[in-house]
């Protein structure tokens, strides 16, 4: 089972109004917003990854997707599964402490657990305030689909330390700490139609903008501000920059590039300067368990 039939099977029992169908980003009580994010060892960071690190994104992630909703952090509970390794946790903590005291955000409480048998899987609740939290699926026909930033650097950064664990560097500096868009995300919330993060990448995260919209959407390749091969930062994930559904022609409050446009219908098209480009065997991460 992958990630997609799991929601599916879940979907029915989210039937309150602030889950917004398990389509979003996060959860919207009110003004209140509410997400929940983990990272599995040896899924979403490498296990030779210093603790530090470790801390920085666990906390930078669940921050990305409050960012997407426009949300100014309020406080974040953590859930951590002790290891076995008394030096691994203690620098963990101070690494924490000091993503913590970088984005002033107070942690308010958690759980912990011990399981020195089995990979760390460590998870954070993020909340926030937004006046306006645009969901994924307020895009309309003739918007046009824009993105902060560049896209890439995070999967060449995985890619060397997969090569060299000890190479540092800008691309490994953008995969281990990323910086949530939280001043950007405040600033579009307002005027935006639709508004996600890109975590899985761009081409798999922009089709579920699409999809929740109910519409069709060509992105044009040339046009999307990468770092190496295309089709390869396009699916590698680890971004998080925003991507948002705007008016065509809105004079944006923020510096991002457009890269395609919304229409009736449905499906993602990928096109380059000599027209269609036939999609990726594979758009971007999607969580599944092995064949059984």
């Amino acid at each position: 089972m992958n990630e997609a039939d799991f929601l599916a099977l879940l979907r029915p029992l989210a039937t309150h109004p602030a889950a917004r169908g398990f389509a979003d980003d996060a959860a919207v009580l009110g003004d209140l917003v509410i997400t929940h994010d983990m990272l599995v060892e040896g899924v979403h960071y490498l296990p030779g990854d210093p603790p530090e690190d470790v801390a920085w994104k666990l906390l930078a992630v669940n921050l990305s997707d409050l960012a997407a909703k426009g949300a100014s952090p309020v406080g974040v509970l953590m859930g951590y599964t002790l290891s076995g390794n008394a030096c691994w946790d203690r620098a963990f903590i101070a690494g924490l402490g000091v993503a913590l005291a970088h984005f002033a955000m107070p942690l308010l409480g958690g759980d912990t657990v011990a399981n020195p048998s089995a990979p760390r899987v460590l998870s954070l609740t993020a909340i926030g305030r937004s006046a306006s939290a645009p969901s994924r699926s307020g895009a309309l026909a003739d918007d046009a689909l824009y993105v902060t930033g560049t896209i890439g650097m995070a999967g060449l950064g995985l890619a060397e330390l997969r090569r060299d664990p000890t190479c540092g560097g800008a691309n490994v500096a953008r995969y281990r700490r990323p910086i949530p868009r939280l001043s950007d995300g405040q600033t579009l919330a307002p005027v935006v139609h639709a508004m996600m993060d890109v975590s899985d990448g761009l081409l798999i995260d922009a089709q579920r903008m699409a999809a929740a919209s109910n519409l069709a959407l060509e992105i044009s390749i040339q046009t999307v501000p990468v770092v190496g091969d295309a089709l390869s930062a396009m699916t590698a994930g680890d971004d998080y920059e925003l991507l948002f559904a705007a008016p065509t022609g809105l004079e944006l409050p923020i510096s991002a590039t457009r890269i395609g446009t919304f229409a009736p219908g449905t499906g993602l098209t990928l096109r380059d300067s000599s027209g269609r480009v036939p999609l990726p065997d594979r758009l971007g991460w999607l969580h599944q368990t092995p064949a059984q």
